[in-house]
């Protein structure tokens, strides 16, 4: 990475898919091979990927033309956060962060710390001050990312067959 990379943000698009699914795998074997459970199940999996671009969720952050991370953003839309065992900081509209995977090519690079900056000033032109995010408690990486972008811990949720840490960011 140098700064004559040309990094951009957009929606994903159907053209994409495959080159997202081969990144969820990397990601799901990564989780793997450092022990999580998180992604080990099943989900996410390809039609997930096919859903997130076909309702517009998924975009891609991408370095010289090249995908180099895959997320999904939900825009107050994730029924489980309805029930948390603890409270979120805020009740109005929010942004879900969903299904953040790196590239190999990419990865130790801060490729996902970078998209969640761009991850927030996007949610700032949509007008939302708040995202909201989960992840599993043996995720540590996107733990520690977490912890350094500011997010607050507010609790429990439970999805896809599981507890996860669940974190949001106000906005300013």
């Amino acid at each position: 990475m140098t700064h004559d990379d040309l990094i951009e943000f957009r929606k994903a698009t159907i053209s994409d898919k495959d080159i997202i699914w081969s990144i969820i795998q990397q990601s799901i074997e990564r989780r793997r091979i450092d022990g999580s459970q998180q992604w080990q199940n099943g989900y996410p999996n390809e039609q997930t990927v096919e859903s997130d671009i076909s309702k517009d969720f998924g975009f891609v952050l991408t370095v010289n033309g090249n995908i180099a991370v895959y997320v999904a953003l939900i825009f107050n839309d994730e029924p489980a956060y309805n029930s948390i065992e603890g409270a979120w900081l805020t009740t109005g509209e929010f942004v879900v962060v969903h299904r953040v995977a790196v590239s190999e090519i990419f990865a130790g690079k801060g490729m996902a710390k970078k998209l969640f900056d761009i991850i927030e000033d996007y949610v700032k032109s949509q007008n939302v001050k708040s995202i909201k995010v989960d992840t599993n408690y043996d995720n540590l990486a996107m733990l520690k990312i977490l912890e350094q972008k500011g997010y607050t811990y507010c609790g429990e949720v439970f999805l896809a067959g599981g507890v996860r840490k669940a974190f949001e960011k106000v906005l300013i």
